[in-house]
């Protein structure tokens, strides 16, 4: 299927690693010509070449958005992948234990920092009639732990529905993915956060990761692939879903049971 995505502009936070990396790697390939956002220029996204511009910012600044914004110039599509869990709420045991400063640092990771993103490219995203796909989380919608990256990412579809609200008189359509459980570094390297919560449990890595999918009742049996999120961002992207606005899509090959 042709997506009719070639010649679009795009800007893709959060894209040195993991979901954000392959999204940028499936715009291109889509012939869209991508801005990306991260702390760090990324070897892998150089080697994409000319359809990729790299901006090295830190979003987590108010001044990281207005440049950001002055790199890009106007865009056809914003994917807002930026986000995470923080080294202190990952050790935090439960919510007793997280104190003012590791919510203040969660909300300026995955929320703060898309708000200002947003607003900072907004007026472009409006003249072209263009598209906001926000990364969530399925951590949105249950109860997982740590809470304080779940009520952010809440706030983020909560931000996704009223943009698609309020601007989509005037063209603009915004959207959330839910992720599940991914496998990016943060599930398969010993550092990231499956790494981390192996060692709380006293096992190693592999043991923690082929228990997962029965611990967490993913259906499929597996974790999703990063390339399989970024094939739902890119059609959502496209005029093919030109209709689809104000909704959550989830990827998470089953965890999440409700109807």
């Amino acid at each position: 299927m042709d997506l009719q995505l070639a010649g679009r502009t795009a800007v893709v936070t959060g894209a040195s690693k993991g979901i954000g990396l392959a999204i940028v790697r499936t715009l291109a390939t889509e012939g869209v010509r991508v801005t990306t956002a991260a702390r760090n220029v990324t070897p892998q996204l150089a080697e994409l070449g000319d359809a990729v511009t790299q901006v090295p910012v830190d979003l987590t600044t108010p001044a990281g958005a207005d440049l950001l914004a002055a790199r890009a110039g106007q865009t056809d599509i914003l994917v807002n992948n930026l986000g995470g869990v923080t080294d202190d709420s990952m050790c935090a045991q439960g919510f007793l234990a997280i104190p003012d400063e590791s919510w203040r640092q969660t909300f300026e990771l995955n929320l703060f920092s898309t708000v200002r993103v947003t607003r900072a490219l907004l007026p472009g995203l409006l003249e072209r009639r263009g598209v906001v796909i926000t990364i969530s989380s399925i951590g949105a919608r249950a109860a997982f732990q740590p809470v304080d990256y779940g009520t952010a990412k809440a706030a983020l579809t909560n931000l996704s529905k009223a943009l698609a609200e309020e601007f989509g008189g005037r063209g603009l359509r915004a959207l959330t993915v839910s992720p599940g459980p991914t496998r990016t570094r943060n599930w398969t390297e010993a550092d990231g956060y499956a790494g981390k919560l192996a060692r709380v449990n006293g096992v190693t890595l592999d043991e923690f990761l082929a228990e997962v999918p029965a611990r967490m009742g993913i259906t499929t049996g597996r974790l999703t692939e990063p390339e399989e999120t970024a094939a739902l961002v890119a059609f959502l992207a496209s005029p093919r879903a030109g209709n689809l606005t104000g909704a959550d899509y989830i990827a998470d090959g089953g965890v999440l049971k409700a109807v």
